[in-house]
């Protein structure tokens, strides 16, 4: 854990702590004075494996979305370099390699996400996107070697949590991802010369790869940088911050509607709620801890959660629809229109359809044994009518208005529609 001097008084900093951002930093008092006296430029890299980033790496952009409230300028390192390579930090298993073509069309997809949620107005702190396959794929390997190679030691390089949790427990290390910890420290020590970018921010896991690349400038550079860690997120579930047993929680929204992720934060667990109000929302710290110790219901902060959450990535218009369709679905048990929208051809319907084949096939529920399951106890509805017979055919005198609403649970609603 970082230590910081009492006397620390810069505002940004201040303000990462109160939120719970801080994890570790190289020289915190030092950083502090630097970021008093200038605006200054700080990176943190994303991998671009899939089209869209999950929520996982959300604590990141907020951060760097902090940056910008304080006047400093973010840069959004966009991997598609080190992406041709794969990070081993926290990984089981080595990843599938990229292609070129597909990491640039993720990238393209990926920096949507930036521009809804980043301040792209204001010239002063307007985020600067890199991708570092400008740079590591016209490498000389041998030039590389020499120049940057040298700083390097294996003894050292073995000690990282990336390269030994693969190692304690007997799994391969490819060779081009015990690579990646240099090239992530040449991409610092690029920004640094290019960019001005004294700063790199990045996960707890990315401690000792944020640590070479400081080390790096100052041995080719004779600089001065600094290295910023967050603490990854779990769940007072135990769980990961990201994935939930549906699948990904993604950002980009072709992927995972704004009611779904207005949802998603609505069933925060209880234990969660203030941290993810400090972490993901912009309600000020004081003001999270006023509304806790006043709300004496924990549903209501529920709320707030998602509706602020929310209106980050996909605007005030899309949080509150998502809210009043959940008023509209759960307290009236009503037919909204924001609901999640399953199509049917009516040539489908005209032959009847199996419920379980139904629920499986729309991804309802993951399997026919799923589905069975709900139905046997009573928790699946057909406008708010309980199912108690898995044998049941889903049939066209069923819609109202070519329209049919399947409840699962008391969270989960769906519209049918005939198309």
């Amino acid at each position: 854990m970082f230590q910081t001097n009492c006397a620390m008084k810069n505002k940004f900093l201040l303000e990462m702590q109160s939120r719970g951002y801080l994890n570790q930093c190289t020289d915190l008092d030092n950083l502090g004075q630097i970021c008093d006296k200038k605006s200054i430029s700080a990176y943190i890299g994303f991998d671009c494996t899939a089209n869209s980033l999950h929520v996982g790496s959300l604590l990141q952009i907020m951060i760097l979305k902090l940056m910008q409230k304080h006047g400093h300028r973010p840069i959004v390192l966009l991997g598609g370099g080190t992406t041709l390579i794969g990070d081993p930090s926290g990984k089981d298993n080595t990843r599938k390699i990229l292609e070129q073509k597909e990491i640039n069309n993720n990238i393209r997809s990926i920096k949507k996400v930036f521009n809804k949620i980043l301040d792209t107005s204001n010239k002063n702190t307007k985020p600067v996107f890199v991708d570092n396959a400008v740079w590591l794929t016209k490498l000389n390997y041998i030039q590389f070697l020499r120049d940057i190679g040298s700083h390097f030691t294996i003894n050292k390089m073995l000690t990282f949590d990336s390269v030994n949790l693969r190692l304690g427990r007997e799994q391969s290390l490819s060779y081009i991802e015990f690579n990646y910890m240099i090239l992530q420290a040449y991409d610092f020590y690029q920004l640094y010369k290019t960019k001005s970018c004294i700063l790199q921010i990045g996960g707890s896991d990315q401690w000792g790869n944020i640590v070479n690349g400081v080390e790096l400038i100052r041995r080719m550079l004779q600089k001065e940088s600094y290295g910023l860690t967050s603490p990854l997120i779990t769940l007072a579930s135990g769980a990961k911050m990201g994935k939930t047993e549906k699948g990904a929680i993604w950002l980009n929204e072709d992927l995972f509607s704004s009611y779904n992720y207005w949802q998603f934060w609505r069933n925060t667990d209880d234990r969660d709620v203030k941290r993810f109000l400090n972490y993901f929302t912009e309600i000020e710290s004081s003001e999270i801890d006023r509304i806790v110790e006043e709300e004496k219901n924990i549903n209501n902060l529920k709320i707030i959660l998602a509706n602020e959450a929310t209106k980050i990535l996909h605007g005030k218009v899309a949080s509150d629809k998502a809210n009043q369709t959940a008023k509209e679905t759960f307290e009236k048990g009503g037919l909204s229109s924001g609901l999640p929208e399953i199509k049917i051809k009516s040539s489908e319907i005209m032959r009847d359809i199996d419920i379980l084949d139904f629920l499986s096939n729309s991804k309802i529920m993951s399997s026919k044994s799923e589905a069975r399951r709900a139905i046997a106890n009573k928790g699946l509805k057909i406008d708010n009518v309980v199912v108690s017979d898995d044998k049941k055919k889903i049939k066209l005198s069923d819609f109202k208005k070519n329209v049919l609403k399947i409840s699962y649970g008391k969270k989960k609603h769906y519209i049918v529609k005939i198309i």
